[in-house]
């Protein structure tokens, strides 16, 4: 267990993907208080973890004690997010939580991608 400590602020924070995303829990969230949380990794090792860090999110957030938005980025499309977001939706809004949509497409060099744009 890491030493308690207060918790670090930071505009942006990436979520590990793969088998890294287990080391995400409920104190990281707690500890690691972020603006925006980019969630990224479109593998099959990280459908099985997501579910457990999105929870964590929520879990970590509500320790908080303070109103600050916060906003989850996923960059990838997954039926664990959308089932997650459908079942959680009123607790995500009552801790200030919004989770993005990548439906705009970006054209860049011959290729096609969604993507979202986020602004500080």
């Amino acid at each position: 267990a890491a030493p308690q400590g207060p918790p670090v602020y930071v505009d942006l924070a990436y979520l590990p993907g793969s088998w890294s995303a287990r080391t995400v829990d409920e104190e990281f969230f707690r500890r690691i208080r972020s603006l925006c949380y980019v969630v990224s990794g479109d593998d099959h090792l990280k459908e099985g973890v997501l579910r457990p860090l999105l929870d964590a999110l929520l879990a970590g957030k509500h320790q908080w004690g303070i109103d600050i938005q916060v906003t989850l980025i996923p960059t990838f499309d997954s039926l664990v997010m959308h089932e997650w977001y459908q079942e959680t939706h009123e607790r995500q809004q009552e801790l200030g939580i919004t989770v993005l949509g990548s439906n705009s497409p970006v054209a860049m060099q011959d290729e096609t991608f969604p993507a979202c744009k986020v602004e500080f």
